[in-house]
């Protein structure tokens, strides 16, 4: 087994990037009943479930929008965070609970508050290493409070214009514009790496019987890899984040097809819970959906 561990991870080959990129649906089929090119603000919306088959919730969100109104103002600002927490004893939703508050009080500190307090940042570290300190801050707070626990984490942190993601583990980070999706986050699970490998398919990959085992978490270890990822805002387009009981069970373009027909952001949160539930419920449900105006 050690052999086969080290085969995996000592090879490294990537995917392309167009590799994850869907095909864009047919703009008929399309017809939003809330119009984006009407919005003028960002607009935000969040659904949860426990599932079908599970007892309790161990996935933890957290969603922090503060919208400009004048050039006057505090700039455009959004924190949007997804834990799935794992282990037994309900360590994985003290887990999550813990890695999300934590990298929510850190972010905000060092970003929300000094802007309400107007004080200079020109001093302040960049945005990514930010938020790569707070999952490390809320590694080490797992690591010493939750023996057994841990979470995966996807913290989004809206700013200056940009999108700074902070990412552990298998919840997932969408980009959803002009009918397609993009997967912008990295699922840290043995069946991802196998297929990076080429050695099975994505066919395979969603039937494999490890396809629910982490490399990487919170709470695994006191040394935490976090992958950061900066985007520009998709004018006119969505921001998704949601954890693998979501993405898991519906198709991306089923996801596609609901964020499009939905309403506000927060109905196509609830419905896309239903649609998870739907399909077997088979894991706890979050999803985050972040509207976005045109230019």
């Amino acid at each position: 087994m050690k052999n086969f561990f080290e085969q995996i991870f000592r090879r490294r080959k990537v995917l392309p990037p167009e590799s994850i990129k869907t095909a864009p649906l047919d703009p008929s089929s399309l017809e939003p009943s809330w119009h984006l090119e009407k919005q003028q603000t960002i607009a935000v919306g969040a659904a949860q479930s426990a599932g079908i088959e599970r007892d309790h919730n161990e996935d933890t969100l957290f969603v922090l929008l503060s919208n400009a109104t004048s050039e006057n103002t505090l700039p455009d600002f959004g924190l949007f965070l997804v834990a799935d927490g794992m282990g037994g004893h309900r360590a994985g939703e003290v887990a999550s609970a813990i890695s999300v508050r934590t990298t929510a009080r850190l972010l905000t500190q060092a970003t929300f508050l000094r802007l309400l307090e107007n004080e200079n940042q020109s001093n302040e570290l960049p945005l990514q290493e930010l938020i790569r300190q707070a999952l490390e801050e809320a590694n080490e707070s797992v690591v010493a409070r939750v023996p057994g626990g841990g979470t995966t984490l996807t913290a989004a942190l809206l700013l200056y214009k940009q999108i700074i993601i902070g990412h552990v583990g298998d919840s997932r980070a969408y980009i959803i514009n002009d009918g397609r999706s993009e997967i912008i986050t990295r699922d840290h699970s043995l069946v991802e790496r196998l297929k990076e490998l080429g050695q099975i398919s994505s066919e395979e990959a969603a039937s494999h019987p490890q396809r629910n085992v982490l490399y990487r978490a919170i709470g695994q270890g006191a040394n935490l890899e976090v992958d950061i990822v900066s985007h520009s805002i998709p004018y006119g387009g969505y921001l998704l984040l949601c954890s693998d009981g979501l993405w898991g069970v519906v198709p991306d373009h089923e996801i596609r097809r609901i964020i499009y027909k939905s309403g506000h952001p927060q109905a196509a949160c609830e419905e896309l819970v239903r649609a998870a539930n739907a399909a077997g419920g088979p894991d706890n449900i979050s999803a985050v959906l972040v509207g976005f105006p045109p230019k």
